[in-house]
């Protein structure tokens, strides 16, 4: 199966938090979308890494995307290297997506800025026909997505674009708190986190009401990019 959009976090629930609206709408759209979690999330604060693994399959489920595939990397503590780079690689090879959406490439988190470097690196590295990688038992051909974006996490990054994500706020918000053990929950004798309180949930609404009504709609998600956007007319901007 090609995918058109890849997108890849370095923990379960960071796509549905940053992009989650924009992927349901291209979903809605015909768009085909895959997620990659490059780590099971082991290190939270609150649930496990099972519990993880079925928050994030009912997540995908929610969103409507076509694969998702976890790559067990070391949270916390995954590297940036060869090995890390390949394994991603033979996925980007095996679905052959167009657009690749990233980690932000600064962020309070030590894992988003490493997800990002690494996602990009081996989006660069798997056009290049000299590295060969066999996965499932065949020898893949190069691909290079057309495009590589970065989403915005925890800091306030200015985007470079912005997406109109009205009419998908609901299935977004529903897709984040499918994560019922990293959400506030008045009722979980679990310790706090920075992202389990209520002014940590509103704000992932609220920021995507606000980029809305910067750009004149009802919500928007913000992206940042590695290169000029191209387009063919100033008509072409909204």
């Amino acid at each position: 199966m090609k995918l058109d959009i890849l997108a890849i976090g370095a923990h379960p629930d960071d796509v549905e938090m940053s992009s989650g609206a924009t992927l349901a709408k291209e979903i809605a759209a015909g768009k085909k979308v895959g997620i990659l979690d490059l780590t099971r999330g082991e290190l939270g604060t609150r649930g496990s890494a099972e519990i993880r693994d079925k928050e994030a399959a009912d997540a995908g489920k929610i969103l409507g995307v076509h694969m998702r595939h976890n790559l067990g990397f070391a949270d916390g503590f995954f590297v940036n290297n060869a090995a890390s780079q390949l394994e991603i690689i033979k996925i980007i090879r095996k679905y052959r997506p167009e657009v690749v959406l990233c980690n932000a490439f600064d962020d309070r988190h030590i894992d988003h800025p490493k997800g990002s470097n690494l996602a990009s690196d081996a989006c660069f590295l798997s056009g290049l026909r000299k590295i060969e990688t066999i996965h499932e038992g065949n020898h893949q051909h190069q691909w290079r997505p057309k495009h590589v974006y970065h989403y915005i996490q925890w800091k306030d990054l200015e985007p470079d674009f912005v997406v109109d994500v009205s009419g998908f706020m609901e299935q977004k918000m529903e897709a984040v708190f499918a994560y019922k053990s990293q959400f506030f929950d008045a009722s979980s004798e679990e310790p706090m986190t920075p992202i389990s309180s209520k002014n940590a949930t509103d704000s992932i609404a609220y920021r995507n009401y606000n980029l809305g009504r910067l750009i004149g709609t009802e919500a928007g998600e913000g992206f940042t990019v590695e290169r000029y956007p191209v387009v063919s007319s100033l008509f072409d901007l909204k």
